[in-house]
């Protein structure tokens, strides 16, 4: 007799493609040694920045694009922080500052976070990041891809298509190459989970890149301003160090300097 099971009404679809890049990157980011750090932000005076600028051009710009440009400018700063190992006895320092972030676009009826790569962040402006990020969140993506790279976009369909054995084989060497990890996927990650709700807390992303930031969400809460309390907004995001390369005090120096950037509303006066 033929037992009935009591699960209720499903489907059944087909798992991405485009996530299987993701899956294999992950597998390799377990083997990184990261000191994390959890911070909190005051990000009013940006914001007010962003809300006027809006107001008097019609335009709304991209926080996040406001948020790279800060952390391009910090780590450009302080290079040790997105250097990578090269061996067991040497560690590459690069000038610029390639940072990978997160989109959410639409492949094939199914919502799929893909890679966005953002070239030399440090040296652009707010306007031409906010630019790159509405040209990948428009850009025709029916297959797996890195959002913005042609070129990539077909070796990542050949690349999907190997056993996973291979690709892992394949992705373990290549992460052994400075010049490659940074040409496919620049220095740093930031995954804004804060994006796609109001969330409160600190998300940990998984990775193996040598600095990663996973973004909240931005509340209000009381703060001191010039010894009176105000109403600001806090923007809460975790930082991943690889504690191979760099220690506390580096590590310190660099956040601290981050966050006097993002508290002055760094750059977005040339909004204007």
């Amino acid at each position: 007799m033929k037992k009935e099971l009591n699960v209720g009404s499903y489907e059944v679809i087909k798992f991405p493609k485009a996530r299987i890049p993701t899956l294999d990157f992950l597998a390799q980011g377990d083997k990184v040694h990261y000191v994390k750090g959890l911070i909190e932000v005051d990000v009013t005076r940006g914001r007010e920045f962003i809300r006027k600028y809006e107001k008097d051009t019609g335009v709304k710009i991209s926080f996040t694009a406001w948020l790279l440009k800060c952390i391009g400018q910090a780590a450009s700063e302080h290079k040790e922080v997105h250097s990578i190992m090269k061996g067991s006895k040497r560690i590459i320092r690069f000038e610029d500052v390639d940072i990978s972030t997160i989109v959410e676009r639409d492949v094939n009826g199914i919502k799929v976070p893909l890679p966005l790569l953002i070239r030399k962040t440090n040296g652009k402006s707010i306007k031409e990041i906010h630019d790159e990020i509405r040209a990948a969140q428009s850009e025709k993506v029916n297959r797996a891809a890195v959002l913005g790279s042609g070129n990539l976009d077909k070796k990542m369909n050949l690349y999907v298509s190997l056993p996973k054995f291979i690709r892992r084989f394949l992705l373990k060497h290549t992460l052994k190459n400075p010049i490659k990890v940074k040409q496919l996927m620049g220095t740093i990650v930031v995954t804004a989970v804060g994006m796609f709700g109001n969330l409160f807390g600190w998300p940990i992303p998984t990775t193996a890149h040598p600095l990663a930031f996973g973004i909240g969400g931005i509340n209000k809460k009381p703060g001191v301003i010039n010894d009176r309390i105000e109403i600001r907004e806090y923007l809460t995001m975790t930082v991943l160090l690889n504690h191979d390369i760099v220690d506390g005090a580096p590590a310190t120096r660099f956040i601290s300097r981050l966050g006097k950037l993002l508290e002055s509303g760094f750059s977005l006066d040339e909004l204007f």
